[in-house]
């Protein structure tokens, strides 16, 4: 070493702290804490009413389970290692109540309805194996179940039709190893250098051609960080129909184009050399280009947004109250997050608003890719729900809700910090106008609003849910896509279905859906739908009768049936659609709520398909029906095994039936194409892949209510604008000069795996 160094870096450092010393001293003392201030919520809306819809807690969790292995007189196996032969709990959710029950409850001083769950069990282990749903009630100390399978689906839930287990994916993981790789051994240690633990797979689904089969293609890749982007040109196609695991069998193979027998016809081609192989280069553990590792060091901290005197919203329980806003969420095992009771103004404008499904078609030359439409649903959107890293996926102050869920279990998984509520200024103003003719002036409200946010990860995928409340009475539903792209091995043809994304790799082809329903309740439960638009009209200049003038003018029309207001995918739709209620504004409009689509969606799977009708939801853009308790979701977490008979039909809600004046739903339908390109690697961005819809007050006010929010500002040329009893904002170097108290950074993503 220099024997100068060391006295070098002790003057640097002096240099820095009497720079540092002097910075402190200039700017005076150490910037106050921040201090809350009196909330500004308006009080709308019932916290322990909205328990009415509240989540499951671990604790009822639990009692459903003890009841249900000492009332049904069969042994219950604990799904986490159920064979198919088990019976055994899949998942226990919250039976929401009936509308009915709950607005008399809720509006009229009713009883509050019964707490019940909703517990789906497998039985493998009967004459006639088959899915069965139990409502067990009440909460939280049970005392009876009532099997409602026929009720909801009309009849039994053939046993195929069953949403895969962990365990099911365990066992078939252990017979690739032990018994389909086995006949294969110079090929797999030749090829892939196989060792056991160098690749994984991923599933594809459906699982087949037809009703009753349980065929499943398994796409092996690299075992490395962002594995899905490595694929190594070998899928294997399994038949698990068999309750009898020893009975499980290959059925196809296929590698690098071409198509084997089994893997025993793959080993003895490979042997005697008549296979073109193609080796794929050993990725590190990193997974090298898929790693999500930065390639910078770090920076100049990025800006953090925080809330000068504190939180301007309250989360009690599973109510929120926002300013003029109030609502109750939760969290579904199989659809992820909904809201119920949504109010403004004290006025309920909506009884619930979720999810519905997420559907993804591929394309691709490999088997797996080309027959794989993923419905997430059935895979579980709340039950995939991730933890929130603090401070990225939502901001670091925000409000954090921990949830649980039973699934794959018998005991109750808690998941903390999977919900997120925060206040968010946008950044742009949400009204203004700066006069500067005649009167001079400035009026302006900043843009912040309200979001509730989750994020489910369905394999590859990340599909960020949020749903934002805005000062102006709209509300919006937003999904947005990140994660990896799934992919195939590139060969011939390949770049007919994607493009190439690495070396080997073909990012696939595919289309994204997203199905929210939305039962808008608009001045009461009693609705029409109206559709206003516009059209070109010819007329003379009444002062100049010899000049043609073109006019647009306002077109309406009531939708008086629910063929008509079924409108298809890629057609042209009313652009001013609303809910419209049995009163009127102060100006004599009927007073509505406007549904505004955000959606630039690829072509729905053509209705010829075998399968079509289980994903039927997904002709329509919008389809408008009447409510029906025995209608109460688009499709069904049985739809993705067997969507040749399925058990759900959307395009059997839609009859005809009336309605005017009735109690309506909407279901909304957003998507977008997603043709996967290099800038998708490491993985895709949620820049432009974000859907959904708005909810927009439509002549429901009589002017716009965020005139009466407390953030407003407004100054003329002859006021002192500096003052800060005219212009709040004079006093930000005030108000907004405390220092946060930032939490420390927790993460509790990699526990209880």
């Amino acid at each position: 070493m220099n024997p100068k160094l060391p006295y070098v870096l002790l003057v640097g450092a002096a240099v820095i702290i009497f720079i540092l010393s002097c910075m402190l001293l200039s700017r005076g003392k150490r910037s106050p804490s921040c201090e809350p201030q009196p909330s500004v919520v308006e009080k709308t809306g019932s916290t322990s009413q909205s328990l009415v819809f509240a989540d499951l807690t671990a604790e009822e969790m639990s009692q459903v389970v003890q009841y249900l292995q000492g009332n049904l007189g069969v042994p219950l196996v604990d799904a986490s290692r159920a064979k198919p032969s088990d019976n055994c709990i899949a998942s226990v959710d919250l039976q929401v109540p009936a509308k009915a029950e709950v607005l008399r409850f809720l509006d009229a001083g009713g009883a509050r309805p019964a707490r019940e769950a909703l517990a789906v069990l497998y039985f493998g282990n009967q004459a006639e194996p088959n899915v069965t749903e139990y409502v067990v009630g009440p909460l939280p100390t049970p005392a009876y179940h009532r099997d409602v399978t026929v009720q909801r689906y009309g009849g039994k839930v053939l046993f195929h039709r069953r949403p895969m287990l962990r365990s099911e994916y365990k066992q078939l993981g252990v017979f690739l190893d032990m018994v389909a790789f086995a006949a294969a051994p110079t090929f797999l240690k030749e090829v892939l250098e196989y060792d056991r633990t160098n690749v994984v797979f991923q599933t594809t689904v459906p699982h087949g051609f037809q009703s009753g089969d349980r065929l499943t293609w398994f796409v092996l890749f690299q075992n490395v960080s962002g594995f899905f982007v490595h694929p190594v040109g070998l899928e294997v196609l399994v038949d698990h129909s068999s309750l009898d695991i020893s009975q499980w069998a290959v059925s196809r193979v296929f590698y690098n184009g071409q198509y084997y027998r089994d893997m025993v016809q793959l080993e003895s081609a490979y042997v005697q050399g008549r296979i073109s192989v193609e080796k794929v280069r050993k990725a590190p553990w990193d997974g090298d280009f898929s790693s999500m590792k930065p390639r910078a060091p770090a920076a100049a901290l990025f800006p953090v947004q925080i809330e000068p005197q504190g939180p301007r919203y309250s989360v009690r329980n599973n109510h929120v109250l926002f300013q003029a806003w109030s609502f109750a969420f939760g969290m579904s095992v199989s659809t992820g997050l909904r809201l119920f009771d949504i109010r403004h103004k004290g006025e309920r404008v909506a009884y619930e608003i979720s999810v519905q499904e997420a559907l993804s078609v591929y394309g691709s030359n490999c088997p797996g890719g080309m027959s794989t439409r993923y419905m997430d649903r059935s895979f579980g959107l709340g039950r995939y729900t991730s933890p929130l890293v603090r401070g990225v996926d939502c901001p670091y102050l925000a409000t954090y809700v921990d949830t649980h869920s039973l699934s794959d279990s018998l005991r109750p998984r808690k998941r903390k910090a999977s919900l997120c509520i925060f206040e968010q200024n946008l950044g742009s103003p949400l009204r203004r106008h700066y006069s500067n003719l005649q009167s001079l002036y400035y009026g302006g409200l900043v843009n912040s609003a309200l979001v509730v946010r989750s994020i489910a990860t369905v394999g590859n995928y990340d599909y960020v849910w949020d749903f934002i409340f805005y000062q102006n009475g709209a509300m919006e539903g937003k999904v947005q896509a990140t994660g990896y792209p799934s992919s195939s091995f590139l060969h011939g043809d390949g770049l007919r279905y994607g493009n190439r994304l690495w070396e080997h790799t073909l990012g696939t082809i595919h289309t994204h859906f997203v199905n929210y329903k939305v039962d808008l309740d608009v001045g009461g439960v009693k609705n029409s739908l109206v559709a206003h638009d516009m059209a070109f009209e010819m007329t003379r200049a009444p002062w100049s009768p010899e000049q043609q003038i073109e006019r647009p003018r306002l077109t309406k029309k009531v939708l008086d049936t629910e063929d008509q207001a079924a409108f298809r995918l890629q057609l042209k739709m009313p652009r001013y659609i609303y809910f419209a209620a049995n009163s009127k504004n102060k100006w004599g409009h009927q007073r509505g709520y406007r549904i505004q689509i955000t959606s630039f969606a690829g072509d729905h799977l053509p209705e010829a398909s075998s399968m079509e009708r289980a994903i039927s939801w997904a002709r329509y853009q919008l389809a408008v029906t009447r409510r029906k308790e025995e209608e109460p979701t688009s499709t069904s977490i049985y739809n993705q095994n067997d969507p040749w008979t399925p058990t759900v039909t959307f395009a059997d809600f839609i009859n005809n039936e009336t309605i005017t004046n009735e109690d309506l739903v909407a279901w909304i339908t957003a998507g977008f194409l997603h043709i996967p390109h290099s800038e998708d690697i490491p993985n895709t961005v949620t820049v432009g892949n974000s859907v959904g819809f708005l909810l927009r007050p439509y002549n429901y006010y009589d002017l716009d209510p965020s005139i009466y929010s407390h953030d407003g500002v407004f100054f003329t040329s002859e006021q002192d604008f500096t003052a800060c009893e005219i212009n709040p904002l004079a006093c930000l170097p005030k108000t907004a000069s405390c220092l946060p108290n930032f939490p420390p950074f927790t993460y509790d993503g990699f526990r209880n795996m």
